[in-house]
């Protein structure tokens, strides 16, 4: 079957999807855009986790074919996605993120490379892990992004339980969790400052 989908912003398409394809194996092997690790492929570990229609997913979990006009944001378009959604506003009430129809208007600047994270300007929650030191052998670090940028779209001060709770889905086996939350922490803090 063939795929028409939104990814990053960029309209692809993906021929010869069999039924049982993930959305995964299609980002990695077949558009080159191998931030989303292959680690479980169970839907336990979180580090393939992408936004699907600005909803975290875990896209082993997702068959390809279900992405069908559908958007979705991989790690190397994170920063973009991010600076979009400051561009065009947030509530910041911790109650709301970004509507579907907002999502679905998103559109990668053509001066950056949303394909391979090249010439971006990190996104906050990307700046913090790396100030924080929450990355060490980066395999669930892409995970980990997605799910806590999703957090502070909706959370704008998020508690540590719902930093917790957030990132209770993607296992790190490296770092013992404390540097990741102080990254968030500290995402949390500069995203409070800018408003």
């Amino acid at each position: 079957m063939r795929v028409n989908f939104t990814v990053n912003g960029r309209p692809q398409e993906a021929d010869d999807v069999w039924e049982g394809e993930s959305l995964l194996y299609v980002l990695r092997e077949r558009m080159g855009l191998p931030g989303s690790k292959n680690a479980c492929e169970q839907g336990e570990c979180g580090s393939c986790t992408v936004r699907l229609d600005g909803v975290p997913v875990c896209s082993c979990l997702v068959a390809a074919g279900q992405v069908e006009g559908r958007d979705v944001v991989t790690v190397e378009g994170l920063a973009e996605y991010a600076k979009e959604r400051t561009e065009h506003g947030s509530c910041g009430t911790g109650s709301c993120g970004t509507p579907l129809d907002a999502a679905k208007k998103w559109q990668a600047k053509p001066t950056q490379d949303s394909q391979t994270g090249e010439g971006v300007e990190l996104s906050p929650i990307q700046q913090a892990f790396i100030d924080a030191g929450a990355v060490q052998c980066g395999f669930c670090t892409p995970g980990l992004l997605i799910a806590a940028d999703e957090l502070l779209e909706r959370q704008s001060d998020p508690s540590d339980q719902d930093i917790r709770e957030a990132l209770s889905g993607n296992l790190c086996r490296c770092t013992g969790y404390e540097k990741i939350l102080d990254a968030v922490r500290l995402a949390a803090a500069r995203q409070g400052e800018a408003v």
